[in-house]
């Protein structure tokens, strides 16, 4: 890469790391190795954010529900009224979730989105 791109690319960096082109080469090439690394690590984030979300929704409803991970955690964040009719359609729907056990609520503690 020329001057100008390695510049380009360390705008915002601090300190020398922005304007001496020796550091600045260095931290641009270490950026654009935790860029491709992180790219990666993305999407593991997603699929974990995504899990904790579909859990702590369904355990608000007491329901275990097995559909795409991606639309039930959209769903419980910002659909809480259509996440509770899934899980009514899923109890009514299999006769074993019947007598599934819904643990009590919590008084006084506030519920965290």
């Amino acid at each position: 890469m020329n001057k100008d791109k390695i510049f380009k690319l360390a705008k915002g960096f601090r300190g020398r790391a922005k304007n001496c082109i020796r550091i600045a080469r260095e931290r641009v090439e270490k950026a654009l190795q935790y860029s491709y690394r992180d790219r990666r690590n993305k999407k593991r984030d997603m699929r974990s954010l995504w899990i904790e979300r579909i859990n702590a929704g369904t355990r608000l409803h007491g329901e275990n529900i097995q559909l795409n991970r991606k639309v039930l955690s959209e769903l419980s964040m910002h659909e809480p009224y259509s996440f509770k009719a899934l899980v009514d359609i899923s109890r009514n729907a299999f006769p074993g979730n019947k007598n599934v056990v819904i643990p009590p609520k919590k008084e006084g503690l506030p519920i965290v989105a």
